[in-house]
């Protein structure tokens, strides 16, 4: 199983239907690897409730990219990081246009929610993208 991890707190991952860029059709929810390109998603943002970016290591950050260019291309859904991702990586996970992330139990016994709180209580307050933008 995975736990969910938002500026709320831990929540149970619900099982979905999600699938991987090449078997999207209709579907509203996707799974991107560290190493698709988001453009491929240009026509199926509108309907695309759910965008999960696999982060295959913590120490990969590919997947941060692909969250800023898809919040770029326009995409308002739920997207969130996906795999090992740690605490100490919240607050630029959020920064870069992700809603959370879904992490394996054994992470999130290692890392309680309170680890993960406290990194997000000032994520916002060092977002440097939005001072440059006032």
């Amino acid at each position: 199983m995975s736990v969910i991890v938002t500026d709320a707190g831990f929540a149970p991952a619900t099982a979905r239907e999600i699938v991987v860029l090449s078997d999207l059709t209709d579907q509203t929810a996707v799974d991107l690897s560290n190493t698709d390109d988001p453009a491929a998603l240009e026509g199926a943002l509108d309907r695309l409730t759910l965008i999960r970016v696999a982060f295959p290591a913590f120490n990969d950050g590919r997947a941060f990219t692909i969250a800023r260019r898809l919040r770029m291309m326009g995409y308002k859904g739920q997207l969130l990081a996906l795999g090992p991702v740690i605490a100490d990586q919240y607050a630029m996970l959020r920064r870069v246009g992700f809603d959370g992330a879904e992490i394996p139990d054994e992470i999130a016994a290692r890392q309680p929610a309170e680890q993960w709180q406290f990194r997000a209580a000032d994520w916002r307050d060092h977002h440097y993208q939005a001072r440059l933008r006032a």
